[in-house]
């Protein structure tokens, strides 16, 4: 028999346990980026999970510095820094000095995330916008692609046999070279940032994270779905534009961030389809061959109105509050 000086803790419903929480989120997220992780590494080297290290340990050491300076409690053992960490390491090129990507963790955990109250307040995506803060401060070193003998010959063709560094596969597009075979951009004997090399390493991962009910795969297609099409309508490769550059890693680990995506089913597909548009926009009109991350970044910044616009109307309600 119960204790009758026991208690009664009542709350409104719905009374329901979630089987998830966002430490177990979190780490389902950086299992789903261990097969990313391990092609940067048979491709570029060791180099590539140092740097992976450097990242993660930056993120989570400024998130506790940051939590502890501001008098709010330790949040560390979410994993959402770590999940940061790795995201914006996959983001960068091998050859990124580590102080450099040091400064990109601290934009990111620092500026994009802390400053803004945290885990849930952030507007944008924190990794990309370290990316972004590193691309307009760090322009070089952002754009030198490391070139190893595992990559295709068209790019060690015309890197030379001596280089270390050459054109990606968008960049040998603009200019009217020749390209990587589509199973070579699928596999990831191509060049670029860590992660976005291997179309097969990430749809592994993301496959994980729908199965384990992580993320929906309502962005993700639309996305990818938005950028086959609008390759289409250009003129271009669908399969080469979707492996090419940072769309299946956009697409599946930073497009569909809780915080910075919508909540309904309908934004999804709207938000998924701006990405995909404004992706193929900047890559045949910008002067940067690559619109992923500003792509993302433009539509986190519309997410409350795409939810405001799309949000379910109250039973008994009709649309403007009227009964």
């Amino acid at each position: 028999m119960a204790d009758k000086h026991t208690n009664l803790i009542v709350s409104a419903a719905p009374h329901v346990n979630a089987p998830q929480d966002t430490a177990s989120i979190m780490r389902d997220v950086c299992i789903a980026l261990i097969p990313a992780v391990s092609v940067a590494v048979y491709v570029f080297g060791l180099q590539a999970l140092i740097l992976t290290l450097v990242c993660c340990a930056a993120c989570v050491f400024m998130e506790w510095a940051t939590r502890r300076i501001m008098g709010r409690p330790d949040t560390t053992s979410d994993w959402s820094a770590m999940v940061t960490g790795l995201i914006l390491a996959l983001n960068l090129p091998v050859s990124m000095p580590y102080w450099m990507a040091v400064v990109g963790c601290f934009v990111a955990i620092v500026v994009a995330k802390q400053f803004f109250g945290g885990l849930g307040q952030n507007f944008a995506n924190p990794a990309i916008v370290g990316r972004i803060a590193l691309f307009i401060g760090f322009a070089t070193q952002m754009s030198t692609w490391a070139v190893t003998p595992r990559m295709s010959s068209a790019i060690v063709n015309v890197a030379g046999a001596d280089a270390i560094s050459g054109p990606t596969p968008l960049g040998l597009l603009a200019k009217g070279s020749a390209v990587p075979t589509n199973l070579e951009m699928f596999l990831g004997n191509i060049n670029g940032s860590m992660g976005e090399i291997s179309a097969a390493a990430l749809i592994i991962g993301g496959v994980y994270l729908v199965i384990r009910k992580v993320i929906s795969p309502v962005i993700p297609l639309s996305f990818i779905g938005s950028v086959a099409v609008m390759s289409l309508v250009f003129g271009l490769d669908p399969i080469f534009q979707v492996c090419a550059g940072g769309v299946m890693l956009g697409a599946i680990f930073m497009a569909t961030d809780y915080v910075t995506s919508p909540i309904t089913n309908a934004g999804k597909v709207i938000f998924g389809i701006g990405c995909g548009v404004l992706t193929m926009l900047i890559r045949m009109y910008g002067s940067y061959p690559e619109g992923v991350s500003f792509a993302i970044l433009f539509m986190n910044i519309l997410v409350p109105h795409i939810d405001s616009l799309t949000k379910h109307v109250a039973f008994g309600k009709e649309k403007g509050g009227k009964k």
